[in-house]
């Protein structure tokens, strides 16, 4: 007797299922080909940390800015996040990296060959990383169409260009002070509207570009304009370690890592496992995350008093105390959420006082304490 064909909901559970255990392996054999430092093992710099890991739960948050001393490890943070995360599903062969199952996130060719009826080709592939040197150009970023190719055979000729590259994956800058500025307005926008839109003579091309926009900088070279910082979700401030034991202990596991990277990865596998596990529950969780209508009430009440300019600190806010409560496993924000994750939404949006003599995360902290009435 024949077996009954497989609805698309259990192909999707087989598939998934697929990419899950070839992740496990290929993660195994990149691991010893390209060492990452262990996200697990980086010690301090919890705030930045902890902004990276709400951005991967829920990649609408917008973006983290980062900035910092030099050496204190913005760079090996983020790459140790980019080796922790799980693999994804995607069409085969697709440059735009479409997922086989969710509209929202395919490219226009891969929609029109599924409402064709083709059956589409699953692979799995690695969250990307991408990073986006300095000296970028804004085809090399957006993608180039050949125009030559376009009227002499009549089709689209498009190029992708690194927004390709890291659509449902982490698009890096370091040092994002020193960029162009049209080239961060182009970042931003494709980030907020997850599409980019690439036109020349008459031709116009659109793919999805759905990324998490993470930027570095020392900001001893230069800050980002007022209204470009805050396109970012979030700003983490972090600061070298003051503290000696601590230091030593940081040159103590990096000269550790450098001797000898595999064991170093076997010393952390089981931490590293467990951290990847809980992001990704976390990531299927967030969508029954509840957060109290007086919560909501009280965020925009911080907002209004601290002047912050628009709405989007307000949004932010909510987004990510809802990410950081079903990273912590629970179904509804409490006020120890908030507190936590607010300081980051909204330092960056609040105009500079020069003569203020208290750190702008401070600042909310205390409106925090006065809105919620806590001691």
């Amino acid at each position: 007797m024949a077996a009954a064909p497989l609805s698309r909901k259990h192909l999707r559970v087989q598939a998934v299922a697929a990419v899950a255990e070839n992740g496990a392996a290929v993660q195994a054999a990149e691991g010893q080909a390209r060492p990452i430092f262990p996200f697990t093992a980086v010690i301090g710099q919890e705030e930045m940390k902890l902004a990276l890991i709400l951005n991967v739960i829920d990649p609408k948050i917008g973006g983290v800015m980062i900035m910092g001393d030099r050496g204190t490890g913005k760079t090996t943070t983020i790459r140790a996040l980019a080796d922790l995360l799980p693999q994804v599903p995607v069409v085969a062969k697709d440059p735009f990296n479409s997922d086989p199952f969710d509209a929202e996130l395919m490219s226009e060719e891969v929609r029109q060959r599924l409402k064709a009826g083709e059956e589409l080709p699953v692979g799995s592939m690695k969250i990307p990383m991408v990073d986006l040197p300095l000296g970028a150009t804004e085809d090399r970023v957006c993608g180039t169409i050949d125009i030559e190719k376009a009227l002499t055979e009549g089709v689209k000729a498009f190029e992708p260009g690194l927004l390709a590259k890291a659509n449902r994956g982490i698009l890096y800058v370091d040092e994002v002070n020193l960029l162009d500025d049209h080239l961060v307005d182009v970042l931003l926008d494709s980030a907020a509207s997850g599409w980019n839109t690439v036109e020349r003579e008459g031709i116009s091309i659109s793919h999805p570009a759905r990324f998490i926009l993470v930027g570095s900088g020392n900001p001893e070279e230069g800050e980002l304009r007022p209204q470009l910082l805050d396109r970012f979700g979030m700003h983490a401030q972090i600061g070298t370690v003051k503290d000696p034991e601590l230091r030593v202990q940081i040159v103590s596991e990096r000269s550790t890592f450098d001797e000898n990277p595999a064991e170093f990865h076997k010393k952390y596998a089981e931490k590293q496992g467990a951290l990847t596990q809980r992001i990704v529950e976390a990531r299927t969780r967030l969508k029954t995350v509840a957060i109290p209508y007086e919560f909501r009430v009280k965020i925009s009440a911080i907002c209004s008093e601290l002047n912050v300019d628009g709405i989007r600190g307000d949004i932010v806010s909510n987004r990510a105390a809802k990410a950081l409560a079903s990273f912590e496993g629970r179904d509804e924000v409490a006020v120890e959420d908030i507190y936590r994750v607010i300081p980051l939404c909204l330092r960056h949006r609040l105009r500079k006082d020069p003569m203020a003599d208290i750190d702008n995360g401070d600042r909310v902290r205390q409106v925090f304490k006065q809105i919620f009435a806590m001691e």
